[in-house]
């Protein structure tokens, strides 16, 4: 399936100089959206996979989705002050600004192995925070996935060490 064509860009979103990758209409879409899970659940083939964490807000749509078809538990990773039980932080950058991530504290055990889901990988700040926080709470980072890579960021050279999948690529 070409997943692209329904990738939809949006210019100057959040702000001027950043073309947004929107994909809401691959969700709007039942064929698309079923064909784009099975497409990142077949990234995962031979992995043992304990936890899938899923990063605020858009990886909150496949990483789901994805535990449910894996027999595995979803860890919501999500900004600031959002959580409602004892957390963990980690500040990151991003292409636009700088936020924080938090995740439960006993959300992940040691030794459980980790998928990471979210929608884009732009420039790998959100990403390697993470990481950073599964591996702070013993979790092994076993692969990360993405629906959408924007290459030209270099988002991966800050995943530099992890195992990096994605279902497509600018």
């Amino acid at each position: 399936m070409d997943f692209q064509a329904f990738i939809r860009d949006v210019e100057d979103f959040p702000k001027p100089g950043v073309t947004f990758k929107d994909i809401t209409p691959l969700l709007n879409n039942p064929e698309a959206l079923n064909k784009a899970c099975e497409s990142l659940l077949s990234m995962l083939e031979g992995l043992s996979i304990d936890k899938v964490v899923g990063v605020d807000s858009r990886g909150f749509i496949f990483a789901p989705m994805l535990a449910s078809k894996l027999g595995a538990g979803f860890v919501p990773v999500r900004k600031k002050g959002k959580l409602p039980y004892k957390t963990l932080a980690e500040s990151y950058s991003l292409e636009y600004g700088v936020d924080a991530l938090e995740i439960h504290t006993d959300a992940i055990s040691k030794g459980e192995k980790v998928l990471v889901h979210d929608d884009v990988l732009a420039t790998g700040g959100t990403a390697k925070a993470v990481c950073k926080l599964v591996e702070q709470l013993g979790g092994e980072v076993v692969q990360c996935n993405f629906l959408i890579e924007l290459s030209f960021l270099n988002g991966a050279e800050k995943l530099n060490g992890y195992p990096i999948k994605s279902l497509l690529h600018y």
